[in-house]
């Protein structure tokens, strides 16, 4: 590795990104930030296309869970992961070759990654992506997920859900028939947790396409949802989520 590290920021929020970048911009030219990106699947292509050599991750993000993402490039840079906690992927952070940075990133501790970054050499990179590669085979995928009603936990089966939809401190999520239920987990957690067939289209839902009447296109390169349920319900897509539902749905 050379002196100063190509480097790659992705994270779905502006502000976090513009904070990294003003942060490593104070180690003078150990840093040279060739690119951002806002989600998983621009994450691949300008990592397959710039070749960064170390890329800084929010784990959270929209598009595909950001560990298989990672499994499938065929360049494979140093990663230093940053989020909140993640259960399942404790095992990489404690990786030599990867670095775990609790969001808002500080300075401080930023320094620490930079030592343990000037320590690892490129020999260490197949263990980090063997690893990446356990945590994707491990990973369990839930059937169903619980609804507190009272002193009583109802488990749903998750193939019967049709859209999760953030509401205040709690995630509601219906079926088909517009029943409504709610979890205190976060879409953010949700979105790493359900199966493949459950996208998140914005910051406030997560849809699950099997329930997918029609997509219409809308302004500003969104997206209207019409899914299958009682209601028809029509959901808008987020504006940074675009190229990944544009990727998916080859739209």
């Amino acid at each position: 590795m050379s002196n100063t590290w190509k480097t790659l920021i992705v994270d779905d929020e502006k502000p976090a990104r513009e904070r990294l970048r003003r942060l490593l911009g104070k180690y003078d030219d150990r840093f040279e930030i060739i690119e951002e990106a806002a989600d998983s699947f621009d994450a691949a292509k300008k990592i397959e296309l710039l070749l960064p050599e170390l890329v800084f991750l929010d784990i959270q993000m929209p598009g595909p869970n950001v560990f298989e993402m990672l499994t499938g490039l065929n360049h494979k840079p140093a990663i230093v992961f940053c989020t909140a906690y993640d259960s399942y992927a404790m095992e990489a952070f404690n990786t030599f070759s990867v670095d775990y940075l609790l969001k808002p990133v500080e300075k401080e501790r930023l320094d620490l990654t930079l030592k343990k970054l000037e320590r690892m050499n490129a020999s260490a990179l197949p263990g980090l992506y063997r690893t990446i590669e356990n945590i994707v085979i491990q990973k369990p995928v839930p059937v169903t997920i619980t609804h507190k009603l009272g002193n009583k936990i109802i488990p749903v089966k998750l193939d019967e859900v049709v859209y999760f939809e953030a509401n205040d401190k709690y995630v509601n999520f219906f079926n088909s028939a517009g029943t409504t239920y709610f979890t205190d987990q976060t879409l953010a957690v949700l979105s790493q947790k359900l199966p493949e067939k459950f996208i998140r289209i914005s910051k406030s839902d997560i849809i699950n396409v099997d329930f997918i009447l029609e997509i219409q296109k809308y302004f500003r390169g969104r997206f209207v949802f019409v899914m299958n349920d009682k209601a028809r319900t029509k959901l808008v897509s987020g504006q940074t989520y675009s190229e990944g539902i544009k990727e998916k749905f080859e739209i």
